[in-house]
């Protein structure tokens, strides 16, 4: 497997069957290096590069621990010691860094999509885009949006119906205005408005909505990356549309989203149920998400949630933790949640968009925080054993967040055939 770096001085290393290690100064596109094997095996290991001022020196941040989980399968056992430990440089930070600017794209009438980009205004630079987990948003992905942006175009967006990505109007009015009308929540009245009739926050709708984002926005196919939520959409898009993908990596992914039946694969089942997430709230709904919002919302709640995902307690968390602290006050959030916890499931699975996957030959990178206490290594064992030849790299101190706890070791899928 080779393990290319990014411009300028990232650490890469070229792993032999022998597991023995040289550098390698390369970098990405037409310069690839000649792969070792005729099967897609080359992965752009996006890490953080040295000042090329610098005369080549590493400003080490610090050291993390790399399983080799392919070893692990073959029942390879290996010590403590034995684990390697790789050195990474630190971020970019003032004028090294890419400037992002930011977007709102009006995909469909009333539904507004708020994105951001960073990039080089190289035509022939590849596409990255990164897709955000549950409850958080653009500003998860802005160490590699000001980092990346030097030398790719990369994206990044928030879902309908999260951050800032929340309707501007009541989908789902009161029908008397009344006195505490301005902290009430919206989509709690009786009747939905006409552009929210169909309106559901569901995988199927986050799939359409990345899929046009791509079509009309980027322009052209990228290389998509997602972490937890956005994993399962990136996967799910692939397997819908591969000819918009060219490899997907997975960060801590979800497997699964959603436990209604979904009624285009189960017509008769999902009729069972009397509401999946439609404007406007049935009675019931409204009075059980009022009470599990309050509690949710609570920042005190939000700080433990980021405590027990984020396994460094030495991250600084405050940005993300004042976002989503911003979104939990918009009056379309609790109404919003309500139908993304009740939306139905995808028309297919995770496991089947990973088959599709491999049939259209769309390759696949692994990369998962060792300590995560949701998505746990063994759903991304599980996805490695379905998938083989996908590389698999297991990050330790890292969480649910790898991204943001160790943003010096983003891993992008970018094969070479």
């Amino acid at each position: 497997m080779e393990v290319v770096s990014s411009s300028h001085s990232c650490l890469a290393f070229h792993q032999t069957p022998s597991s023995a290690r040289r550098f390698l100064g390369t970098g990405l596109g037409p310069r690839h290096t000649n792969l070792t094997r005729p099967k897609k095996s080359a992965v752009l290991c996006v890490g953080r590069a040295s000042n090329p001022g610098d005369s080549g020196k590493l400003h080490v941040s610090r050291s993390f621990d790399v399983s080799d989980v392919d070893a692990a399968l073959q029942g390879i056992s290996k010590k403590v010691g034995q684990i390697e430990k790789v050195a990474i440089p630190g971020l970019p930070e003032g004028p090294d860094s890419s400037q992002i600017s930011t977007g709102m794209w009006e995909w469909r009438p009333k539904l507004t999509v708020y994105y951001e980009k960073s990039g080089t205004k190289n035509s022939k630079a590849p596409a990255v885009l990164f897709l955000p987990g549950f409850g958080v948003g653009t500003f998860h992905f802005e160490k590699q949006l000001m980092d990346l942006g030097r030398d790719y175009k990369v994206w990044t967006m928030d879902f309908l119906g999260q951050g800032m990505s929340l309707p501007s109007e009541d989908p789902a009015p009161k029908a008397t205005a009344g006195a505490d009308d301005e902290e009430s929540y919206w989509g709690f009245g009786q009747d939905s408005q006409p552009w929210a009739d169909e309106l559901v926050y569901s995988v199927d709708l986050w799939r359409d909505q990345v899929q046009h984002f791509i079509e009309e926005v980027i322009g052209e196919p990228v290389y998509i990356v997602g972490n937890s939520l956005g994993g399962f959409v990136a996967l799910y898009l692939a397997a819908s549309s591969p000819h918009l993908v060219k490899g997907v990596t997975l960060l801590n992914a979800t497997p699964f989203w959603g436990f209604l039946p979904n009624p285009a694969r189960s017509p008769r089942l999902s009729k069972i149920f009397p509401w999946a997430g439609t404007f406007p709230l049935p009675s019931v709904v409204r009075k059980l998400t009022e009470t599990v919002w309050q509690k949710i919302s609570d920042p005190r709640s939000i700080q433990k949630i980021l405590r027990q995902v984020y396994a460094d307690h030495s991250t600084n968390v405050d940005k993300v933790f004042s976002r989503i602290i911003e979104t939990t006050e918009h009056p379309a959030a609790a109404a919003s949640f309500a139908s993304i916890m009740f939306a139905p499931m995808g028309q297919i699975s995770f496991q089947e968009a990973l088959s599709r996957c491999q049939r259209q030959d769309i390759p696949i990178s692994l990369m998962y925080g060792k300590e995560d206490p949701w998505v746990r290594p063994y759903w991304g064992i599980r996805v490695k054993q379905q998938v083989p030849e996908a590389p698999y790299y297991e990050i330790s101190p890292a969480g649910h967040c790898p991204h943001d706890e160790v943003p010096e070791v983003t891993i992008v899928a970018v094969y070479k055939l």
